[in-house]
């Protein structure tokens, strides 16, 4: 009585209320989960076989169920049979789909449901799990209700490991009978006697340790646990709980994360065969490792098959088609893993004014996100592969990149690093640089937006320039030919990255005006001297595309945003983030800016795209590099994406690269894979065209030799008109070359 009452029952007592504890909170062990944005497929979207098909594996979807079973697809050509999931999101979600979508001319021809035939107007792929913020113990899970389980796995866990688990009371004395008579026959251990409740126990509260004060707890909390607790409460937890593997650092806690781990498929979708592969790995997970251990995990797998069919489970037709079938382990099925810290440090950064540290970790949120899975990747495998095409000049190099849909100011991808997956800094958001040839752009535009004052035809002067710096050092810019042009209409100023007209046009515009102009973009101290009107301001990739997304987005403030909502564990939206763009001011300036851009891409330092296949896309681009070439800068952006990319040294050393020679060409590399529309050729409405003397900015004739011609604001072209009279007048006595275009610099780079 003194042991029952001195030392027992208090201990009983004390494990009860760890029992307690401990079973009541795993319901909220669930770390958030954070997911990219859902892929829309619809016809006449940018799309690409090769695209499309990594999405797909990125998402988890594999080529095993063959396009029947959800999580699959099948591929013949440009012609995909997809599965889709079905999911639910911030925004709403979509029901499973069976669907056929052909590829073609780098779209998407058709969209059919295979189950009825009748085309789709748009349909969307459940997004993929990009990063999960865990807790201090690195488990992944995923958790399901009893409800939602196969009932084969219920069924089958049950007859395989625990025949009586519905009428026992947490141990079984018969099984441990059974298992010790088989165990003494054999000589060692050949059967166990556990229950599901005492492994459960093992799992929540126990250490490997083989003692027995471990036997006497086990059995204590397996009492326990079933006094509290009724069956189909154990089993949930059991389904969820039991251990089934590693990845790394990450434990696979629960069939539906296992199922994940080596199916690539949600629970629900598997098949006979890999439920009982899965129940078959309690016994060892390590032992029975299907891709470490093949031949041990098909042998057990076909055991629990056979006990299936021993239990009436399936019949022996249905065992002997599943048993002939090979494991079907999937190569590239893995847990969802941080794989892109430089945009999960943004995601982060624009939620903690809603969600702490501790809501992130344990608050089973989760978050969906604005990322484009293949826009990512491809902009990492193009900095890598740039890097490594310049030889010694990209060795020491580093990079950073961003990527935003035009449409929305969504950002679709984030790369800190030019090594893929670099925890370390994240270049993209923190690393400050001057942008040298990129803020002329703006400065054109701020021009462009007093349409009574200026326009592309505008005469501007690219002469010599000698002023004092307002702390009175000397300032003596050159063009980076080393030549002066004189008189140049400013559109040929912007797409050859002139220098000296650049500064003139920015003094007669007012260097305070720009500067106010960029600070109204959130930016702080911004160089109030004349030098930034040649981008002497330091600024990260992100907020150059920020300033870039206007011009993209037709003159529309848009924020960039990487978060589009957050869902709590019921399901239920408690944060949607909603991009509301600008009026639009300086809507006409953008345009004629974009305008002029594209043709910085057709024959200026961004020649080298208009001149290769992606001339069809009709980009529009800026180069921009720094003193002494320190800095690599490009901005494009299509009718679809933009890109800025950044190189550059840590160490602030001198690349030998200009902004065509070096970010250029990762853009270029970039979009030869990434999917986009096309930039609109069109004016747009508040602009038309007029044919122009380039040497006076006057309205002339077509016909007249040299004539360009150029948009204007409507309502603002020149009204001072001229002829062609006196040119073909001075024709006649060898003049003719007149008014010949200014000649293009013989170096093109910047």
């Amino acid at each position: 009585m003194g042991v029952v009452f001195g030392f027992l029952l208090p201990y009983t007592l004390i494990l009860n209320a760890r029992l307690q504890d401990r079973f009541n909170d795993l319901v909220f062990a669930v770390p958030t989960r954070v997911y990219a944005r859902p892929l829309p497929i619809e016809p006449g979207a940018a799309m690409t076989p090769a695209a499309l098909e990594l999405e797909l594996t990125f998402a988890g979807y594999t080529t095993s169920g063959g396009g029947q079973v959800p999580g699959s697809y099948a591929k013949d050509g440009a012609r995909f049979t997809i599965a889709s999931r079905g999911f639910a999101g911030p925004d709403g979600g979509e029901l499973p789909h069976r669907i056929r979508v052909v590829l073609g001319n780098g779209q998407v021809s058709s969209l059919v449901d295979v189950e009825n035939g009748k085309a789709m107007k748009q349909t969307h792929l459940d997004p993929a799990r990009i990063a999960t913020l865990y807790g201090a113990q690195q488990e992944e899970r995923r958790i399901v209700r009893l409800d939602n389980v196969p009932p084969l796995l219920v069924s089958g866990l049950q007859a395989v490991e625990d025949r009586d688990f519905k009428n026992h009371i947490g141990l079984d004395f018969s099984a441990i009978a059974r298992a010790t008579v088989a165990n003494l026959r054999a000589g060692h251990t050949v059967q166990g006697g556990s229950t599901l409740t005492q492994q459960l126990v093992r799992n929540l509260f126990l250490d490997r340790d083989q003692n027995m004060m471990r036997k006497v707890n086990e059995a204590i909390l397996s009492l326990l646990m079933e006094a509290h607790y009724d069956k189909g409460r154990i089993l949930e937890a059991y389904v969820n709980e039991v251990f089934l593997g590693q990845q790394g650092s990450q434990a696979v806690h629960g069939f539906a994360a296992g199922g994940e781990f080596y199916f690539g498929r949600r629970l629900e979708d598997l098949r006979p065969q890999e439920i009982a592969l899965l129940i078959g790995m309690v016994k060892g997970p390590s032992y029975y490792d299907p891709r470490r251990y093949p031949d041990r995990a098909l042998s057990r797998r076909n055991l629990v098959l056979q006990l299936f069919r021993d239990t009436g489970l399936m019949d022996d037709a249905a065992m002997k088609a599943a048993q002939a079938t090979p494991l079907g382990i999937a190569t590239n099925a893995q847990l969802p893993h941080n794989r892109f810290p430089a945009f999960m440090q943004l995601v982060r950064a624009q939620i903690t004014a809603d969600f702490d540290e501790a809501a992130l970790r344990d608050g089973s949120l989760s978050i969906f996100t604005t990322l484009d899975p293949a826009a990512q990747l491809y902009t990492e495998q193009a900095i890598v592969t740039t890097a490594k095409n310049l030889g010694k000049r990209g060795d020491a190099a580093q990079a950073a990149a961003v990527v935003t849909d035009i449409a929305t100011g969504r950002v679709l991808a984030v790369v800190g690093s030019r090594e893929p997956g670099d925890q370390g800094f994240n270049r993209a958001l923190d690393a400050r640089r001057p942008i040298g040839s990129l803020v002329k752009p703006l400065v054109y535009l701020v021009a462009l937006s007093q349409p009574s004052r200026w326009s592309l035809a505008s005469i501007v002067d690219d002469s010599p320039i000698n002023m004092r710096q307002p702390d009175g050092t000397p300032w003596t810019p050159r063009n980076d030919d080393r030549e002066v042009h004189g008189q140049v209409p400013m559109v040929d100023a912007l797409v050859h990255s002139w220098n000296l007209a650049t500064v003139n046009l920015g003094m007669a515009v007012g260097v305070p005006r720009i500067k106010g102009f960029l600070e109204s973009f959130g930016l702080s101290d911004v160089n109030p001297s004349p030098s930034l009107l040649l981008g002497a301001v330091d600024l990260s990739p992100f907020q150059v595309a920020q300033l870039y997304e206007y011009i993209a987005a037709d003159g529309h403030a848009l924020p960039l945003v990487a978060v589009r909502g957050v869902m709590d564990n019921k399901g239920q939206a408690i944060k949607r983030y909603e991009v509301k763009g600008g009026d639009g001011e300086y809507q006409t300036a953008a345009r004629l800016t974009t305008w002029a851009m594209q043709q910085v891409v057709t024959s200026g330092t961004a020649a080298a795209i208009g001149n290769s296949a992606l001339g069809s896309l009709h980009a529009a681009g800026k180069t921009g590099t720094s003193d002494s070439q320190r800095d690599s800068w490009f901005a494009g952006f299509t009718g679809e994406h933009l890109a800025i990319i950044w190189m550059g040294r840590d160490d602030n050393k001198p690349t030998g690269l200009y902004g065509a020679t070096g970010s250029m060409r990762v853009w270029q590399e970039l979009f030869r894979k990434l999917p986009t529309r096309p930039l609109s050729t069109n004016l747009g409405d508040g602009l038309e065209m007029a044919w122009v003397n380039p040497q006076t900015g006057k309205r002339t004739d077509p016909q007249c030799e040299g004539s360009r011609q150029l948009p204007f604001v409507s309502g603002y072209m020149p009204d001072q008109e001229e002829g062609c009279f006196w040119q073909r007048f001075k024709g006649m006595f060898g003049g003719g070359d007149a008014e010949s275009a200014p000649p293009a610099p013989s170096n093109p780079t910047d």
